[in-house]
C-alpha cells in the first residue's frame, strides 16, 4: 500500500466511507461535471465603467499601483516611466505571450527586454494576465511558456498587464471563462490569483512587502478611452 493510498484510507475510515459507494462517487462526479455556482456578491455586478472604476480602488486598497493605458502602444513608455520613477535599471523579462511579443518595444531605444523564466536575477518581471477581478482587485495569471511562473515571484517588482474587457466583476465569471476556454476537464498547471504585492505582519503584527515574492506589482490596464468613468 502506497503512502497516498494509507492516508487516503484514514480520511474514509474517520468519515465511516468506503471508496466504492455508489452515492458518493455520484456525488462527486456530478460535483465536477456541473460545477455549480456559489452565491456571487453584489459588490462587482457593476456597468462597464463603474467595475473598472472598482478594480482600480480595491488593487490601490492592497498596496497596488495602476496605470490606465489606451492602447497596447502605451505600454512601452509606461515600462520606462515606472523604472524611472524607482530608478530602477531599464530592463524587463517576459514569456512567450505574444501579446507582449508585438507591443512596440522600438519607442523606448533604452529599454532593453529579454524574454523567458526568471532564475532570479532579474529586477522586474512583465506578466500578461488572462483577467482581472474587480471586486478584490485581482490579476489572474495562467502558467505556462507565454506567462512563466516564475515572473510572478522571484523579480522584486512584478508590472502586470491586463485589458480592460477581461476585467469581471467577481471570481466565478473568471473561472467559467478558463474553464470554457481550456475545455471541459482541462485547466492550466496553476492559475496565480494575484492580489497586491507579497507581504505578511506574521512578525510582531508589523506589514512588511516582499515577504514572499515581488514587493510592488504594477498594473498596466489597457482600455478604450471612452470607457473611462
Amino acid at each position: 500500500m502506497s503512502s497516498r493510498d494509507a492516508i487516503l484510507g484514514r480520511i474514509r475510515r474517520s468519515l465511516g466511507a468506503s471508496g466504492t459507494d455508489a452515492t458518493r462517487l455520484a456525488t462527486v462526479r456530478h460535483r465536477l461535471a456541473e460545477t455549480p455556482v456559489n452565491v456571487i456578491p453584489a459588490r462587482g455586478q457593476l456597468p462597464d465603467a463603474e467595475r473598472l472604476a472598482l478594480f482600480v480602488r480595491k488593487a490601490g486598497e492592497v498596496f497596488a499601483t495602476v496605470v490606465r493605458l489606451d492602447s497596447r502602444d502605451d505600454i512601452p513608455s509606461a515600462v520606462a516611466d515606472y523604472l524611472r520613477a524607482r530608478n530602477l535599471p531599464q530592463a524587463i523579462r517576459h514569456g512567450d505571450d505574444p501579446r507582449l511579443a508585438n507591443v512596440p518595444w522600438g519607442r523606448e531605444a533604452q529599454l532593453s527586454v529579454t524574454t523567458g523564466p526568471s532564475a532570479g536575477q532579474d529586477l522586474v518581471g512583465l506578466s500578461h494576465a488572462d483577467a482581472g477581478v474587480a471586486e478584490t482587485g485581482t490579476v489572474v495569471l495562467t502558467s505556462g511558456a507565454d506567462n512563466p511562473t516564475t515572473l510572478n515571484f522571484l523579480p522584486d517588482h512584478h508590472i502586470v498587464v491586463v485589458d480592460a474587457s477581461t476585467v469581471a466583476g467577481d471570481y466565478e465569471t473568471v473561472l467559467a471563462d478558463l474553464r470554457r476556454r481550456f475545455g471541459a476537464g482541462v485547466m492550466p498547471r496553476t492559475v496565480n490569483l494575484i492580489t497586491g504585492p507579497s507581504r505578511s505582519a506574521d512578525i510582531e503584527e508589523t506589514l512588511l512587502l516582499g515577504a514572499h515574492g515581488p514587493r510592488s506589482l504594477h498594473i498596466l490596464m489597457v482600455e478604450p478611452s471612452q470607457c473611462r468613468s
